[in-house]
């Protein structure tokens, strides 16, 4: 059995949980996701648990049996705390700024570039150098930050670049003089 998969799901006071054929839709505080799963797997709901079920042990089942009940399970989280992701842009000179709601990088390239999220992902810039983004959808989070992390990844050489918040970047040695 799925260890991931036969783990029950806590629903908070303040979401709620729709059920239209595969199609889970849950709304709360911060927002309302929605999702359609494989029509074999099926979702209970008991009270505030949520528990999600498969109908064999065949290696698809059990593959979709866990990834539903993760997925389900981060939508529930989203709607009720949400997600963040930070970036630090570390090297002489790289900046971000927001713009009204785009992010305005200048990241050693001769022009500055500009990133619009979209609609529930927002971004905030507390300091010159960090960004943060908040969102309901993990998937959605994770990919902007993804995205923003390509505009100039973090070099080996002198660590330069964008980097999420707390990576370590593996440094290489650089050429040696006679």
């Amino acid at each position: 059995m799925s260890r991931v998969g036969k783990k029950p799901i806590e629903v908070p006071s303040d979401v709620t949980l729709t059920f239209e054929g595969s199609t889970v839709t849950a709304k709360g505080p911060k927002g309302e996701l929605t999702f359609t799963h494989k029509p074999e797997i099926t979702v209970e709901q008991e009270g505030n648990i949520l528990t999600v079920v498969r109908p064999s042990d065949s290696k698809e089942h059990r593959a979709l049996h866990g990834t539903t009940r993760a997925i389900i399970a981060n939508m529930v989280e989203g709607v009720s705390k949400g997600f963040e992701r930070g970036l630090e842009l570390v090297g002489v000179g790289y900046r971000a700024q927001k713009q009204g709601n785009k992010l305005i990088l200048n990241v050693g390239y001769s022009h500055p570039v500009e990133i619009t999220p979209e609609d529930g992902i927002e971004v905030e810039v507390p300091s010159n150098t960090k960004v943060i983004i908040k969102g309901a959808s993990k998937e959605r989070v994770g990919a902007l930050a993804a995205n923003i992390r390509d505009v100039r990844p973090p070099e080996p050489y002198k660590g330069k670049g964008i980097r999420y918040e707390g990576e370590q970047v593996r440094r290489k040695e650089g050429k040696t003089g006679k």
